[in-house]
């Protein structure tokens, strides 16, 4: 069983980088395969609405992200981990969530199990993290659970040791859910 991480914080050793390494470390030791993912080190350009996926299930843009497709249909879990912009996801989350909408059609992600991470300063935590779940329900996919972290500075979440905990523990849930889903 795979469950891929993904990073979608632009800024390096982030907070939310710390909360998606943590959740893949919970998984690991669930017994997964684990790979990681940081999506702000890739090209994927925003969706042009252009609805050639609609025909073939296929993104026309070629990018990045027709790599990533490839990690997506192979794993087993995805694990999305975001930083607090503006009361939501980041850009470059938003960006990928907008990509999928070529897996859709055919419901290409329905079945596998997803997780969530969500780091801000101070605000905006529901909606990015409500976000996220209707991500997950809209590919059809399980939601087994997730992570609010709250932090300032670079590396402050290590210091929130709740939200440390609980990244492993949606970490581990994943993995569990994967294996409830199977028997």
């Amino acid at each position: 069983m795979k469950v891929l991480g993904i990073i979608g914080s632009p800024r390096q050793n982030s907070n939310t980088e710390i909360l998606v390494n943590e959740a893949m470390e919970g998984a690991r030791q669930a017994g997964a395969e684990v790979e990681i993912l940081n999506i702000t080190e890739k090209d994927i350009a925003p969706c042009n609405g252009c609805e050639f996926c609609a025909d073939t299930s296929e993104c026309s843009i070629n990018d990045d992200m027709q790599q990533i497709y490839t990690k997506l249909l192979e794993a087993d879990g995805i694990f999305i981990g975001t930083p607090v912009y503006f009361w939501s996801v980041g850009a470059q989350v938003k960006t990928f969530m907008d990509r999928t909408y070529a897996l859709i059609r055919e419901r290409k992600l329905r079945g596998k199990v997803g997780g969530a991470a969500v780091v801000a300063r101070r605000a905006g935590c529901a909606t990015t993290y409500s976000l996220l779940i209707t991500f997950f329900n809209q590919h059809r996919m399980t939601f087994a659970g997730g992570v609010i972290g709250y932090a300032d500075k670079e590396g402050d979440i290590k210091t929130d040791q709740e939200a440390m905990q609980e990244a492993r523990l949606a970490g581990r849930a994943v993995v569990r859910t994967l294996q409830r889903l199977a028997s």
